[in-house]
């Protein structure tokens, strides 16, 4: 499906079809396009296909821990459950989620955004103020992954009637559309739809275009600039694979500390939007062969990074706090290589 092509005049079945194929082409991208696809099931009316693909990722996990976020599958699925009405296995899932405390703000936002469109206004502040207690903490310029969690929570303290914390106060010093966030989220915006005044509905068409612009502001967000990361055996096979590129990866700790390195200037000269993005010895080797060059070329590893930044599977770095580090030693960043 092209980019540009109008949501009206997208065949979903049809984009969910070629999205699972591409999946079978692509293994190690299965994840995200399955997800799409699922997606377009959705949007199509098919939740009970869509159900299917959640599972079908999901019993992949059991069978290999190649699953990046199991989390936001379980969310995905449980919001779409209670869609066609499977609220119990849905609330059970939603509990599950919670339970399993993610680090993808994502997940949070999906369970608590299903209770608060099922009208569980209260389990819905619950959830996104575990999310955020858990996720931005007391930081004062919490991660961009992190702001639909307090926006989320101010739009629900504002039905609850509930007076503004500093956690709201912080989510309307993020929010930098013309409209405040207090007068996105207020509760009698609704009764100005059935307004016969042309000033109310004018108001309101200024703040659903406020709105507009903040969601196309953030798909608009370019993807990371991402550093390539070979695991160590991943990096072990590509050098005795092509021992030419030795030259690059003296050694396995060199490797780590020059991206490390690299990201930290990159971040000190204001470059925004840093990620880390792992790359296997087979998607590179596609890659030079879809580009019709030598594995062996080093030109070719910043090219490869940039595609997979594209295809969304680097990881943000600096890493939130608490989380693992990007080299996947099992430690913390702040006691691996975030570690002053």
């Amino acid at each position: 499906m092209r980019p540009d092509t109008p949501a009206e005049n997208v065949d979903h079945a049809a984009e969910a079809a070629r999205l699972e194929r591409t999946a079978g082409l692509y293994p190690e991208d299965a994840e995200a396009l399955l997800l799409r696809a699922a997606a377009h099931l959705e949007v199509s009316g098919d939740r009970p296909a869509a159900t299917r693909l959640y599972d079908r990722l999901l019993s992949s996990a059991a069978d290999s821990p190649a699953l990046e976020n199991p989390s936001l599958v379980r969310a995905l699925k449980a919001s779409n459950l209670w869609e066609y009405d499977h609220e119990a296995e849905a609330r059970a899932i939603i509990d599950g989620v919670r339970a399993a405390a993610p680090r993808d703000p994502a997940a949070w936002v999906i369970v608590a955004e299903a209770l608060e469109s099922h009208d569980e206004l209260e389990a819905a502040h619950e959830t996104f103020t575990e999310g955020a207690r858990l996720l931005v903490g007391d930081g004062a310029e919490p991660p961009y992954p992190t702001h639909p969690l307090l926006y989320g929570r101010h739009r629900v303290r504002r039905m609850l009637g509930l007076d503004h914390d500093e956690w709201d106060a912080l989510a309307d010093t993020l929010h930098s559309m013309p409209v405040s966030l207090d007068e996105l989220h207020d509760p009698k915006r609704v009764w100005s739809l059935g307004s016969d005044n042309p000033a109310d509905l004018e108001a309101e068409i200024s703040r659903l275009r406020a709105e507009l612009g903040a969601y196309r502001e953030a798909l608009s967000r370019p993807f990371p600039v991402a550093m390539l990361h070979w695991p160590a055996g991943e990096l072990a096979e590509l050098l005795e694979a092509y021992p030419a590129l030795a030259a690059e990866y003296p050694s396995y700790e060199d490797h780590l500390a020059t991206i490390e390195a690299a990201l930290r200037e990159l971040a000190s000269s204001g470059t925004p939007n840093l990620g880390v993005v792992p790359g296997t010895v087979p998607s590179y080797e596609a890659f030079a062969a879809s580009e019709s060059a030598s594995p062996t070329d080093p030109t070719l590893l910043p090219q490869y990074a940039t595609t997979l930044a594209a295809r969304g599977l680097a990881v943000t770095w600096p890493p939130q706090r608490g989380a693992a580090c990007w080299c996947g030693s099992g430690r913390t960043y702040g006691e691996c290589h975030g570690a002053e």
